[in-house]
């Protein structure tokens, strides 16, 4: 009889070694964390728009820091014809886009996927997320015509607001305050020109993202990218509660 191991208990013994070694591995990532011996990164945001390098005191220290553009205070009307400023979005995430009820080419894609957002974002999780449409043009789109858009959409009156307003605060709005195309243009078919892209704005008002906003790629891109932003604000918070504590 041969005293040769047969491959059968070699490939038994493998699969039993290789069991183990994944347990060990299951166990270590999960207490790692735990144990702080594995530090998980977490990865931000960009910033868009100008900065500035300014010199800050840390902990007795000088060093350089960046001041990042902020969106400006803004009154407009909403479509209950009341005002609607920058103290009613204070604490909120904005997603922010710029259309017109007549438009016939870009703003009904538009305000679909903004439609389909509202609706794929309806979780408690999402409470501090606003959505804000102004329209380019503010003679035609009345309140009234604005309410009977957004009631065509089931827009959300408490989470997506339609605006109007002065046509120059809107058009400034669109082009310095989100660094978005906004304004009449009587070279165009329809006599406006607006970005197709909606914005997304942090709470402390600074520009962390743009995203097409005629394609489910690019909403979904955004939906990605609004979990992304609400975990760097809880994270935050929990690093100013941290610090309030020392």
């Amino acid at each position: 009889m041969s005293d040769q191991p047969r491959p059968g208990s070699k490939r038994t013994k493998v699969l039993v070694l290789g069991g183990i070694g994944l347990f060990i591995l299951s166990l270590f990532v999960f207490f790692s964390p735990m144990l702080g011996l594995v530090k998980h990164n977490f990865t931000y945001l960009s910033f868009y728009g100008p900065k500035e390098p300014v010199l800050v005191e840390r902990d007795g220290k000088m060093v350089v820091d960046t001041i990042y553009a902020e969106i400006p205070p803004f009154k407009f009307i909403d479509r209950y014809g009341k005002p609607f400023t920058d103290k009613d979005v204070k604490g909120k995430i904005i997603v922010a886009d710029f259309f017109f009820t007549r438009c016939t080419t870009i703003c009904p894609r538009m305000s679909v996927q903004m439609q389909q957002l509202q609706l794929k974002l309806d979780d408690d999780a999402f409470d501090d997320v606003v959505f804000l449409s102004h329209t380019v043009d503010p003679e035609n789109d009345t309140p009234e015509v604005l309410d009977a858009y957004a009631r065509k959409l089931e827009a959300d009156p408490a989470r997506w607001k339609f605006l109007t307003g002065n046509a120059p605060d809107i058009y400034r709005m669109g082009n310095t305050g989100y660094l978005l195309s906004a304004m009449e243009d009587s070279a165009s078919a329809e006599q406006f020109l607006h970005d197709s892209r909606f914005v997304l704005v942090d709470k402390d008002r600074h520009i962390r993202g743009y995203y097409e906003g005629t394609t489910a790629t690019g909403m979904n891109e955004l939906a990605g990218d609004l979990k992304m932003l609400l975990k760097e604000e809880r994270i935050k918070k929990r690093d100013a509660a941290e610090k309030a504590q020392h």
